[in-house]
C-alpha cells in the first residue's frame, strides 16, 4: 500500500526509541529547519499502514510545521522483514474482515503511549493529534473518538472507521471539542470511498467537527494529501488555541 508523498524536503527519521509504558517503537523527526524552537507547541503520531513501517510517513511528516514534535510509530504486530501491523486483516468478497481483539489491544496500547507522554510533559500537556494512513487512520480514528480528552484531533487517510468500535466510542457530549479530517481516493480499490460518505454520515451524528476531501487517486498518500493534512492541522491548532483563550 502506498503511503509515501513526493517531494519532501526533510530528513530521514532519528533511532527507533521505545516508550516504556505502551512498548511501542517510533521515530522522532528530525529537522535541519535552525528557527526550530526549543520547546514544541504541539504533537503529532503518525500511524502507517498494514504491511509497511514507520519510516514510510517520514516524507509526509517533513511538510508539517517543524514547531511540532511529531512521532513516527510503529506498529506492534511483525509481518516480515520492516513490515509491520496494527492488527491483522483478511480481504473478501463481503469487505475487510479484521482480529477486533488485535484492533483493540493497539488502540489501548496508543492510548497508553499518549497517556504517558503527557505525563512526561507535566503540568502542561502538549496537545496532540493522531493521523495515519489505511490501517493507520483506521487506529487514529479508535483512539480519538474513544478518548477526546486525550487528543484535540484526529486524520484518517484512506481508512475507516470500524464498526467493532460503535462500544468505545465516547458520548456525543465529550466530542464536541474533537476535529477530525477524514481524506479518500475516489478510486480506492482496497477501501471504497463509501466509507468516507459513511464517516461523513457518522461524524455528522456524533457532532464531531470534520473536513471530508476526496482526492482523484487510489488507495496511496500523495503530495496532494498530505499538504491539505498539514492546512487542517494548522487551522485545527489555531482554533483550539482560541478556545482555550475564551475559557
Amino acid at each position: 500500500m502506498t503511503e509515501a508523498a513526493d517531494d519532501s524536503p526533510g530528513e530521514r527519521p532519528a533511532e527507533l526509541l521505545e516508550e516504556p509504558v505502551s512498548g511501542l517503537r517510533y521515530r522522532l523527526r528530525r529537522t535541519a529547519r535552525a528557527d526550530v524552537p526549543v520547546a514544541p507547541v504541539a504533537r503529532v503520531l503518525l500511524l502507517h499502514g498494514v504491511g509497511g513501517s514507520e519510516a514510510d510517513l517520514a516524507m509526509a511528516s517533513a511538510w508539517l510545521d517543524p514547531a511540532i514534535e511529531v512521532l513516527l510509530v510503529r506498529g506492534p504486530l511483525v509481518l516480515g522483514p520492516q513490515q509491520f501491523a496494527w492488527f491483522r486483516v483478511c480481504f473478501s468478497a463481503r469487505g475487510p474482515v479484521v482480529n477486533a481483539e488485535q484492533a483493540e489491544q493497539s488502540r489501548a496500547r496508543l492510548l497508553a503511549m499518549i497517556h504517558a507522554l503527557h505525563e512526561r510533559d507535566g503540568a502542561a500537556p502538549l496537545r496532540t493529534v493522531v493521523a495515519g494512513f489505511s490501517q493507520g487512520g483506521i487506529l487514529s480514528a479508535s483512539v480519538g473518538l474513544s478518548a477526546p480528552r486525550e487528543v484535540i484531533g484526529f486524520a484518517m487517510m484512506s481508512g475507516r472507521v470500524l464498526p467493532e468500535l460503535e462500544p468505545a466510542i465516547a458520548p456525543r457530549a465529550a466530542l464536541g471539542s474533537l476535529s477530525a479530517f477524514v481524506a479518500h481516493g475516489r478510486f480506492d480499490d482496497k477501501l471504497p470511498v463509501s466509507w468516507a460518505d459513511r464517516a461523513r454520515d457518522q461524524l455528522d451524528s456524533l457532532g464531531v467537527r470534520h473536513r471530508i476531501e476526496i482526492f482523484p487517486i487510489g488507495h496511496e498518500l500523495n503530495r496532494a494529501v498530505v499538504a491539505s493534512f498539514s492546512r487542517w492541522l494548522d487551522e485545527t491548532l489555531a482554533y483550539n488555541t482560541s478556545a482555550s483563550e475564551l475559557d
